[in-house]
Formats: C-alpha cells, sequence, structure tokens
C-alpha cells in the first residue's frame, strides 16, 4: 500500500503561504474544487471525492490523529459512476459527513503541498510527502520538517484528525 508522510496545519495568512509554496515549486498552484463525502467504517477512513467534470477518486487511508508529521497508508481508485457510488456506499456504511474546500496543489519534490480553503472551517494547509519504496519514515519526517520551516508553518499551528473530524467538533459544540 503506498504511504506518505503528511502534517496538517492551520494558515494564518493565506496569501502568504501560498506565495511561499508557488517559490518552492516553481509554478503556479492548480487550483482543484474538492467534495470529500466520508463513509463510516470500523478502521480507517473512506471517502469519495469528488473533483468535478465526472471525475472522482474511491480513498481510503489508516494514520494516527496525532499533529506533526505522522505516517498515513492509502489506496486511490478512480471513480467514473461517483453519484451511484455514493448512492451504493452511503446504503451499505451510511455518510459520516461532507467536506467542501477548494485547493490549492503546489508540487515540491516528493511533496505534495495543499493549501487550502475549507467550506466552513477556514484556511489550511498540509504536506503530502510522497513515501519512495524503501524510503524510511524519518527521511519523509524530515522533508516535511524541513518544508514546514520554509513554508512559516509554526507548531503550534500543526493539527492532529481530518477536515471532517473538525467539522463534527464545531456540530457538536453547535456552530
Amino acid at each position: 500500500m503506498p504511504a506518505n508522510i503528511e502534517i496538517k496545519a492551520r494558515v494564518r495568512n493565506f496569501a502568504d503561504i501560498c506565495q511561499r509554496a508557488e517559490a518552492l515549486s516553481g509554478a503556479v498552484g492548480e487550483v482543484i474544487p474538492q467534495v470529500d463525502t466520508f463513509f463510516r467504517v470500523d478502521k480507517g477512513r473512506l471517502k469519495l471525492r469528488d473533483l468535478g467534470a465526472g471525475r472522482a477518486q474511491l480513498i481510503f487511508y489508516q494514520r494516527p490523529d496525532r499533529d506533526g508529521p505522522k505516517r498515513s497508508d492509502y489506496h486511490i481508485a478512480a471513480i467514473a459512476d461517483p453519484e451511484n457510488l455514493i448512492r451504493v456506499l452511503s446504503m451499505a456504511y451510511g455518510i459520516r459527513g461532507v467536506v467542501k474546500k477548494t485547493r490549492y496543489l503546489y508540487l515540491v519534490g516528493q511533496t505534495r503541498v495543499h493549501v487550502d480553503n475549507v467550506e466552513g472551517l477556514g484556511h489550511f494547509m498540509e504536506l503530502e510527502v510522497v513515501l519512495r519504496d524503501g524510503q524510511a519514515d524519518a527521511e519523509g519526517q524530515a522533508i516535511a520538517e524541513d518544508l514546514m520551516q520554509k513554508l512559516g508553518v509554526q507548531k503550534s499551528d500543526l493539527l492532529e484528525g481530518a477536515y471532517m473530524d473538525l467539522i463534527e467538533k464545531r456540530v457538536e459544540r453547535g456552530e
């Protein structure tokens, strides 16, 4: 199963982090609207990511819920009929929730830098250091920590869960 080392953090200055990511990648970020439908599963996380224009991905991943760099094991399948798959999976498992976001994607070496505007939550940044075959987690963590510093991400901004977790916490608080 493919793996990456990832971090997620709140963004203090959206324009600044986009500018830093663009400078590091040497390219303008790709703008990707995404709607992630999460399903109730016993282990890991299962979501259908709708990318628009009939393009979608079914993504299963497992990772610990803690802040800082962490390993995420995942599998992605391309989906040709997202509406019917959502219907089938919702009947089988139930829908946990939906996350809508606009993602700005920058590629820096083996790392995918995501700067996200998440509906109802605000601005965030994710790093996904895609591990090569045989590459140690520690090397991926070192790459992530170096990029955090270059992007101006502070340890106090790090988050442990997924956007879905943050949305659920807001609902629990009645926000």
